[in-house]
């Protein structure tokens, strides 16, 4: 029952609206954005040495914030979020063992938004809600994501919950399960994909 500190050497920019993922023995920040700007940047942080690695931009999807991020096992995947430049419906795949990024397609991808969720499912990625202020705002669409085809499949809206953004999901082994959130006001109440 103790706290012990992050070492700040090598450590990312300050930020906040980032992702993180871990990857079984190390944890990946990417994105975000301080009160100035919008990053593409990030680190692996190594709990056992307490040390930072930073994540290349090479090849990195556009700076972003209020993205989602999921880790496959092999590789962290981010999509969407929001940028001084609007909202966006594109991502990357990144591989820390290589150190590169590879792009994920905007073919069949869901339309462009932020504070959505993101789940994965052992195979494939769903993301799901969230917000677009230039496109009718409040969304209940989203799209199941496979990395190695690096193709996307449309979800059904039928019988989803209503429209929201800054819900929760899970993965509970066989469905995603969303519940709350905000669509001008809170909700709770979700559903069972």
């Amino acid at each position: 029952n103790h706290w012990a500190a992050v070492t700040t050497v090598g450590a990312p920019s300050p930020r906040e609206l980032h992702t993180a993922v871990w990857t079984g023995t190390r944890m990946l920040v990417w994105g975000g954005n301080s009160s100035s700007s919008y990053t593409n940047d990030g680190g692996i942080y190594n709990p056992g040495a307490n040390s930072w690695t930073a994540v290349t931009t090479v090849g990195a999807p556009s700076a972003r914030s209020s993205h989602t991020a999921v880790w496959t096992g092999a590789n962290m995947v981010v999509w969407g979020g929001y940028s001084f430049t609007g909202y966006k419906n594109d991502g990357g795949v990144y591989n820390p063992v290589a150190n590169n990024w590879t792009a994920v397609t905007t073919t069949g991808a869901p339309s462009a938004r932020a504070n959505h969720t993101a789940v994965w499912t052992g195979s494939n990625m769903i993301v799901w809600g969230g917000y677009n202020s230039s496109s009718g705002g409040y969304t209940n669409s989203g799209g199941i994501y496979n990395p190695v085809a690096n193709s996307w499949l449309a979800m059904t809206s039928n019988g989803a919950p209503s429209a929201r953004q800054l819900h929760t999901a899970v993965w509970t082994g066989t469905n995603m399960i969303v519940w709350g959130g905000d669509h001008g006001s809170w909700l709770n109440d979700g559903g069972q994909y």
